[in-house]
């Protein structure tokens, strides 16, 4: 094809189409020159794809024309924006440019498209290596972060709120908010796991840990002492969500229940019920507080789920566990130590388990207010809830 046939008809698609083969053809043989006025031609007539500006970009590459590249694969980009082969030659030009934290956005964006399966089969290979090349860009981008802020004291106990906001930039955790199942109250903070050094009542509870656990050992003994945690509730449709209604690999013996004591376990319980004397119980009539040994036989597995409200903490108080049991709030999980209680908001998901094959594990459980609420607050929530479950109740009747 002649300059000459070129410029006469440079609109005609059957000469447009020669052009884009034959440049592409040039490109192949190495004669980068002659293919970018083979593909620029196109251009010229008004009918460039993305396909053709990669072409372009294609033929500055070989010509070492670094900014014309970029502005050819904005082009393509401009057109087809999930465009997987401009994306890549977009990070392997910034990459070759010691451009790291562009040429990590754009690997990352193919990474995100072949997760979404929009990637031809045909780059899987140049998918695997955008991969491999974003992990390799996001290391060293930690490393410089984590190094900046060690300067700055990001270790100390008291920066554990800039830890986790610094694992959530990087990717370390996802974001679980609060999603109570029923119940929310505003502007509460989004806190996963309490600081246990926020409650200084608990020390008296974790103190009497030895007396409380020979307690429930005695209630041990009896098999039928413990029933199962998740029941049908009368006058309620019952949908097993957790696949545990009815099931006694969660079961609990309660020392309160639904906001009343159950005077006849208590009793066999004084010590318990003497420890707990001082804590903050959320009290609300007909509800709250539960106060119960927890426990999960070998093997079993609470699903991750949410907890009725977010206006209260759950309190653990661990007294039997074996090896290999934890318990996951939001995105930390950690294991149960004997007599360390531990507080968390159960209006965040969180699952637990026992994966040891043979023991049995038990914690003591109850629920507190949040220390963010005032008196007022306390007693208009106890106050919304009650007025709920009066709602629609049957009139009492005559004899």
């Amino acid at each position: 094809m002649t300059q000459r046939d070129m410029s006469s008809t440079a609109a005609d698609p059957a000469i447009l189409q020669a052009a884009w083969r034959e440049g592409g053809q040039a490109l192949r043989a190495g004669r980068a020159d002659e293919a970018l006025a083979l593909f620029s031609r196109i251009i010229e007539g008004g009918q460039p794809n993305a396909a053709v500006w990669i072409g372009v970009a294609m033929a500055h590459r070989a010509l070492d024309n670094r900014s014309a590249e970029r502005r050819a694969l904005e082009a393509a980009l401009k057109l087809e924006p999930r465009n997987a082969h401009a994306l890549l030659m977009a990070a392997d030009s910034y990459a070759a440019s010691g451009e790291a934290k562009s040429a990590s956005a754009y690997y990352d964006a193919v990474v995100k498209l072949a997760g979404m399966g929009r990637i031809d089969p045909g780059l899987q290979g140049e998918v695997a290596r955008a991969r491999e090349m974003h992990a390799r860009y996001s290391q060293v981008y930690e490393a410089h972060l984590r190094s900046a802020l060690a300067r700055h004291g990001i270790d100390r106990p008291e920066a554990r709120r800039a830890r986790k906001a610094l694992d959530l930039l990087l990717g370390k955790t996802q974001l679980y908010l609060q999603q109570p199942m029923y119940f929310y109250y505003p502007e509460l903070p989004n806190i996963e796991w309490a600081e246990r050094a926020d409650f200084p009542w608990m020390d008296d509870v974790e103190a009497a840990t030895d007396d409380i656990r020979d307690e429930l050992l005695k209630v041990l003994e009896e098999e039928t002492a413990f029933e199962p945690y998740v029941e049908a509730v009368e006058g309620r449709p019952t949908f097993d969500n957790l696949g545990l209604l009815g099931n006694p690999a969660w079961s609990a013996f309660y020392l309160w229940k639904d906001g009343a004591v159950v005077e006849e376990n208590a009793a066999r319980c004084p010590k318990t019920m003497a420890a707990l004397a001082d804590v903050p119980l959320c009290k609300i009539p007909g509800r709250t507080p539960s106060v119960l040994f927890s426990l999960l036989r070998p093997g079993a597995h609470i699903p991750p789920h949410h907890g009725f409200m977010n206006s209260r903490y759950i309190c653990h108080l661990p007294l039997i566990v074996p090896p290999d049991c934890a318990m996951r709030v939001g995105s930390e999980t950690r294991p149960w130590t004997v007599g360390e209680a531990c507080i968390f908001d159960d209006s965040i998901e969180h699952e637990a388990w026992n994966r040891n094959p043979e023991h049995l594990r038990v914690v003591m459980i109850f629920d507190v207010w949040r220390p963010e609420l005032s008196t007022v607050e306390r007693e208009l929530i106890s106050a919304t809830l009650q007025a709920v479950d009066a709602y629609g109740e049957a009139p009492p009747t005559g004899d």
